[in-house]
């Protein structure tokens, strides 16, 4: 391993309590050109993936009593994942990954970054800009846009329920008062929920099978996130054997591409938590779960009883993972945040291009890092209970993994993979893979052989080319269709090669737990 590696590995594993003496068990299979950038986002995305598959192999150690399985990571399979959303095939059509009002703009003296994905956010913004729907386009948005101030459109737009956010460079951020409590906390940290509560019993799992070695077998994962970040997490516990379930309101449910791409593995469900029968529901698989990891802003579903002390006092023993996109502390608290975004107000687009010509990172590599970080932390949670630990609760942040890519992993003296960024001008976005679906496309689904059966390569790590990167790509079929994706990079010893299930439509399982889980982990705490 390269010294930029292990650092970054080091950090992300001291961060999560683990024993240093692990990171002997992880070797790297290193490509250049994976993830090009200004910033060490190889090195970012390769310690996010290692610190996970290390976690999973040591609960799979703690739960058979084993020696911890060697973990491999390979740039090739990180960088592939970190773009899952592009990789992507239903059918052979290609998802739409930015809307048309997602995107940088040209202000009065700069620029801000707009997100617009979701229907009810274009509706925010263009009511924030004084638009009716009809008379919206990329045009009139331009001239409004081009004539007012950077910070007032930011503060404006956020006013009225949108996001919208003003170019800074990492000075500027860092003067911020936002910056200085994203920086005042670490990267990671598993805390108990209430100290003063005696811990229940140790936690009890069942025995674990073999083929394929599945850590999380067994434990009940409550997935209330959205977006990316989050589901990239609850997407790689059930890659790791977890019955995961995902819960949307009715109102609000995820676009469909971004819903497939990170639904693997998972059941999906809609539950309206103001609705009595509903909540009732919820509460009852409540009473089950192990674990339970929201996306939703800091406090958002504290009045459903969804704080961290709350759960933990009607579910004792229970993990609780909490993302944000700036934290629960500082002015941007209860502000709404994307990664793309996150790029913008902490210099890293300023980095990634210039004040006068932004750009972005190669991948959404804020929000992947942060959900495989999440993932990690939350079986290095479930390891600590195995030895007596009581209910835990984690609280990543994008903006402090954007800290770590901008100050830590630079300052340890992370090699930058240097290359010309003068053409990176797309102000949707600046690094878009070429599309891989295109006629000239050799790579069809329908032509690639399951995961488990890509051949292994004995030959020198060539350099990675995400134009035919068809190895670290399968295919399968689905209730959605057929569909091509990225292979999972988590990977270790005796581990999962691909997920369980392909995902299916959103909100249309049952709100149950997986009957061959009833009455497991937490039932027998």
């Amino acid at each position: 391993m390269t010294d930029a590696y292990v650092s970054g590995t080091e950090t992300a594993w001291r961060a999560l309590g683990g024993d240093p003496g692990l990171l002997s068990r992880v070797s790297v299979v290193a490509r250049e050109r994976a993830l090009p950038a200004r910033l060490p986002v190889r090195e970012l995305a390769r310690a996010c993936v290692a610190v996970c598959a290390l976690a999973a192999a040591e609960l799979a150690s703690a739960r058979t009593g084993r020696d911890v399985p060697a973990v491999r990571v390979d740039d090739g399979a990180v960088a592939t994942a970190f773009v899952s959303e592009r990789h992507l095939r239903v059918d052979g059509r290609a998802p739409v990954n930015f809307a048309e009002l997602s995107r940088f703009w040209r202000t009065a003296d700069g620029w801000v970054r707009t997100h617009a994905n979701y229907p009810h956010h274009r509706a925010r913004l263009l009511s924030a800009l004084g638009l009716a729907e009809g008379t919206a386009s990329v045009e009139r948005v331009a001239e409004i846009l081009a004539e007012r101030p950077s910070r007032e459109v930011e503060d404006e737009v956020c006013a009225a329920g949108g996001l919208a956010v003003a170019l800074r460079t990492a000075r500027e951020w860092a003067a911020h008062p936002q910056s200085a409590a994203v920086a005042a906390r670490p990267l990671l940290d598993l805390l108990p929920v209430d100290a003063a509560r005696p811990a229940p019993s140790v936690r009890r799992l069942p025995p674990l099978g073999s083929d394929p070695l599945l850590p999380a077998a067994g434990v009940r994962v409550l997935d209330l996130t959205r977006v990316i970040a989050g589901p990239v997490a609850t997407r790689t516990l059930a890659l790791l054997g977890a019955d995961v379930l995902r819960v949307d309101p009715p109102g609000l449910p995820e676009l469909p591409d971004q819903h497939t791409d990170t639904g693997f593995g998972k059941r999906s469900t809609r539950l309206d938590l103001a609705d009595a029968p509903d909540r009732a529901a919820f509460e009852e698989l409540l009473t089950m779960a192990d674990v339970v990891v929201s996306g939703y802003r800091p406090g958002t579903l504290d009045r459903f009883g969804l704080a961290p002390e709350a759960l933990a006092e009607r579910r004792p023993g229970l993990v609780v993972a909490q993302l944000s996109a700036w934290g629960d502390t500082g002015p941007w608290a209860g502000r709404r945040g994307f990664d793309s975004l996150v790029q913008v107000a902490t210099g890293i687009a300023v980095e990634e291009g210039s004040a006068e010509r932004p750009g972005a990172l190669p991948a959404q590599a804020l929000d992947h890092g942060t959900g495989y970080l999440l993932a990690a932390a939350v079986l290095r949670a479930l390891t600590e209970q195995l030895g007596g630990a009581g209910a835990l609760c984690v609280r990543p942040v994008l903006a402090r993994t954007a800290h770590w890519l901008l100050h830590d992993l630079r300052d340890a003296g992370a090699p930058r993979d240097l290359r010309d960024l003068s053409d990176t001008s797309d102000p949707h976005d600046p690094r878009a893979l070429r599309d891989p679906s295109d006629p000239h496309d050799p790579h069809d689904p329908r032509d690639l052989p399951p995961a488990a059966a890509q051949p292994h390569d004995a030959r020198p790590p060539a350099p990675y080319d995400p134009d035919h990167a068809s190895r670290w790509l399968t295919g399968t079929d689905s209730p959605l269709g057929r569909l091509r994706y990225a292979k999972p990079p988590v990977t270790f010893d005796g581990g999962p090669q691909d997920w369980a299930r392909p995902p299916g439509p959103s909100g249309t399982d049952d709100p149950v737990w997986h009957a061959s889980a009833q009455g497991r982990a937490g039932g027998d705490r």
